[in-house]
């Protein structure tokens, strides 16, 4: 039988063990017994790994190897592969990809967000701290799991729509043009953060990619 900490703990999870016994025999179910893990440092490593490889050539095997646990361990703590890479997913939009949000939030208007958000992914896209690019734009290149690539798609899809939202909020307050087209703006954004990415695992610098940034809001109206 399994004991594990919520999602939200951050404790460490274990497998449980034997009833007590004294004795030798107490030494040796002690020494049986799993090791404890840090959940949340094996989840980083779990989200890097899915990152740096993508979802579909990343095993069971390879994500045990790099979390420091047995499957046993893996599958009573988050669950098989998918769940694991949903909760993936939440964490990386969370901290490494929280940026995008973060600047259209916080600047006063779409065109200043998404200045500062193309000025980020650039810097984001290429710190060596982690891999390169997004992982929600490259996990789940050539995935052969259709729920899985959709489910991530539609999160690419949401940001694009709630983008237009801003960019249509900011025609009618008369921040943009008039005549300015929020979805293309939005879609035109997308675009460019996608390559972003992509060049970035190609080995673009942020030097490069910066320069990219600054191009593109060229095309604002």
């Amino acid at each position: 039988m399994a004991t594990t900490s919520s999602a939200k703990s951050g404790t460490t999870t274990t497998e449980a063990g034997a009833a007590p016994t004294t004795g030798a025999r107490a030494g040796a179910a002690q020494r049986g017994r799993p090791r404890a893990f840090d959940r949340e440092a094996a989840l980083e490593q779990a989200l890097r790994l899915f990152w740096e490889r993508g979802y579909e050539v990343t095993s069971v095997a390879d994500l045990t190897a790099v979390m420091g646990i047995r499957p046993p361990s893996l599958y009573a703590a988050f669950g098989d592969k998918r769940a694991l890479f949903d909760e993936v997913v939440a964490r990386y939009r969370e901290s490494h990809g929280a940026y995008s949000a973060r600047a259209l939030a916080e600047e006063p208007t779409a065109r200043a967000g998404v200045a500062r958000m193309l000025r980020e992914a650039a810097a984001e896209a290429t710190d060596p701290d982690h891999p390169w690019g997004c992982l929600l734009i490259s996990s789940t290149v050539n995935c052969t799991s259709p729920e899985v690539v959709e489910a991530v798609r539609a999160l690419r899809n949401a940001n694009v729509r709630a983008l237009e939202s801003l960019i249509r909020a900011d025609v009618a307050a008369g921040h943009e043009p008039a005549g300015a087209d929020p979805a293309a703006l939005a879609q035109f954004t997308a675009t460019v953060v996608q390559g972003m990415s992509q060049r970035a695992r190609d080995g673009a610098t942020r030097a490069e990619l910066e320069r990219v940034a600054a191009d593109a809001m060229r095309v604002w109206p």
